[in-house]
């Protein structure tokens, strides 16, 4: 009996470690029930701000460094991504994955208002040319909320001449890039200011004027325009109005790839006969979600749900668990916002973000299991959902939190930059390997 209790622990643990679904044997029926389809992309996303490090001519550069600051610490180096990228894409397909989402940097392209860096575009050339030398599909996100800091200085995405700059920079960098590219986002969340006007706890971006003053006052100019602040409205037009001009400048060029919109979405569940969940809905993604109706694909960015009140998202419930960023463990939001974009826009969808902030991979593990099985529901039902890109590859720079909450499948000593695989990472690695839970 001993040695049979040895035996199931010991097996038990290479099940764990190898991602299998199950221990006790599943029929042909219920495993064909557990497959993806064909073709399904399966990868982990990184933002080039969050880990290349020393993105010196972008705007949050600039904003990290002020005093005061809302950011807890300053990116710095991150993870020094620019230099390590052929170790870590070819990390992430020994692990099994098929598929990196990474965003390429208009900061370094364009670092000066028409002067483009072909030294940098050539880095990312390489960057691409890696990922297809390791047999990985390319999904490439345009912006990824950083911008140039000449750019904020002309006002940001507030100046009607932003969808001139913005479409320029794409038709540039997918004549340079497009032959190596095989689906592309224009934006990451770009509907986030507006979301963020929804949360229950102010996060600093209230005080938006007074930070941007002395922004502008930091690099010489008279008015500093950034994306997380600024006028809603403004910044929504012109963002809708480049991703259109922008999708059309990249099909123009080299390269005939699919163009979507990453959109930032949370599962949004009425509180009280009052609560204000159509009008967010309408607010936040109503304009992104018909953009992406005349898009090639809409991507899904979910983490969580919200429970909406009149006005506002109310706080968490008391005694629910809550991850490093404050808000609900809740793995299930992704199959309603799956469900939700799929019925607006009518698109085929990718869910280009999906994660949890957590120092307990196990939790990571189990957020995992209970998203894709959402996944799965969506896909028995006939919705047309094509990949699973989780955030993230690499513990990196969590925007104004600095470097604390850990959405990496991969753990980075941040005074050597070693790269440790958790045993998350080889559990969805397995998934994707098999195509299957």
């Amino acid at each position: 009996m001993k040695d049979r209790l040895n035996a199931d622990k010991a097996l038990t643990r290479r099940a764990l470690a190898l991602g299998t679904a199950s221990l006790t044997g599943v029929s042909q029926a219920s495993a064909a029930a557990a497959s993806f389809p064909k073709g399904f992309l399966w990868g982990a996303a990184t933002a080039a701000h969050q880990v290349e490090g020393n993105n010196v001519n972008s705007d949050l550069w600039v904003l990290e460094h002020l005093t005061p600051t809302i950011f807890q610490e300053p990116s710095g180096d991150a993870c020094d991504h620019y230099h390590r990228y052929p170790d870590d894409i070819k990390m992430l397909a020994k692990l099994g994955f098929n598929t990196y989402r990474f965003s390429i940097e208009w900061a370094r392209i364009e670092p000066e208002k028409g002067f483009f860096s072909t030294a940098e575009l050539d880095h990312y050339r390489r960057v691409l040319a890696v990922c297809h030398e390791q047999k990985l599909k390319t999904m490439v996100t345009f912006h990824h909320f950083t911008s140039p800091r000449w750019f904020a200085g002309m006002g940001g995405w507030e100046n009607p001449a932003s969808v001139d700059f913005f479409t320029r920079y794409c038709e540039r960098a997918s004549k340079h890039l497009g032959d190596l590219i095989d689906s592309a986002a224009t934006f990451n969340e770009p509907n986030v200011p507006m979301l963020l006007q929804w949360l229950p706890v102010d996060i600093g971006i209230a005080r938006g004027n007074s930070i941007t003053g002395n922004a502008a006052r930091a690099i010489g100019s008279s008015k500093f325009g950034t994306f997380l602040m600024g006028n809603q409205d403004a910044l929504r037009d012109n963002m809708i109005a480049s991703h259109h001009r922008g999708m059309q400048a990249m099909k123009s060029a080299s390269g005939k790839f699919p163009v979507g919109v990453n959109i930032a979405m949370s599962d949004d569940q009425a509180a009280g006969a009052d609560s204000g969940r159509d009008r967010k809905r309408e607010q936040v993604y109503g304009p992104w979600l018909r953009a992406a109706a005349k898009s090639d694909f809409t991507g899904i960015q979910t983490y969580t749900r919200s429970r909406v009140g009149p006005a506002k998202d109310l706080p968490p419930e008391r005694g629910v668990e809550l991850t490093q960023m404050g808000y609900e463990f809740w793995p299930e939001a992704l199959e309603q916002t799956i469900r939700y974009a799929a019925s607006q826009a009518k698109v085929p969808v990718y869910v280009t973000e999906n994660g949890v902030g957590t120092e307990d991979d196990s939790r990571r593990i189990e957020y995992i299991k209970r998203a894709l099985a959402g996944v799965q529901n969506c896909l028995k039902d006939g919705i047309d959902v094509r990949g699973y890109i989780h955030w993230s590859l690499l513990d990196n720079f969590e925007w104004m939190l600095g470097y604390r909450p850990k959405f990496g499948l991969v753990a980075v000593n941040r005074e050597t930059q070693q790269r440790t695989p958790k045993p998350s990472a080889s559990f969805l690695g397995g998934i994707a390997r098999r195509n299957s839970l």
